[in-house]
């Protein structure tokens, strides 16, 4: 039996869609304690990364938390994988990883990360995890350039 999967699979069909449903989604709650609190069960169903890949190599500078990212492509997408040490930056991962993995170099490049923005998550984050975020968001862009 092979091991499961570490990349993120798209539930929508597009980037847009999936900012539109995580919009939807954080509207369903009151107040930013209840979001953290969804961030954070997201973070908890990301697809488990390989240890290998939590080493320095795959490491995303700029975050406070310890942020690991791997990406591959296939037949012109690009697939994502990704983890952290900390529990609310591992939700941040997987919404990222929601809007961006398993989408073609040039959706993810004209995927703007200004919906952090747009959806109150910079804001409602410390600056250093804002900027972590951002970090994370040029990261997987740069691999789409690449």
């Amino acid at each position: 039996m092979s091991a499961p999967d570490p990349f993120v699979q798209p539930a929508e069909a597009t980037a847009a869609e999936a900012i539109a449903a995580i919009g939807d989604e954080l509207e369903l709650f009151d107040d930013w304690t209840q979001r953290y609190q969804y961030i954070i069960e997201l973070g908890r169903k990301l697809p488990a990364m390989p240890e290998a890949w939590m080493d320095d190599a795959h490491r995303v500078p700029g975050c406070q938390s310890r942020v690991w990212l791997e990406s591959r492509t296939q037949d012109g997408v690009l697939s994502f994988a990704g983890a952290s040490d900390a529990a609310i930056v591992s939700g941040l991962v997987a919404l990222l990883l929601r809007v961006y993995s398993g989408r073609p170099a040039e959706e993810i490049a004209a995927t703007d990360p200004a919906f952090l923005k747009d959806l109150g998550l910079i804001a409602a984050l410390s600056a250093n995890r804002g900027n972590g975020i951002a970090s994370m968001a040029r990261a997987i862009r740069s691999a789409a350039g690449a």
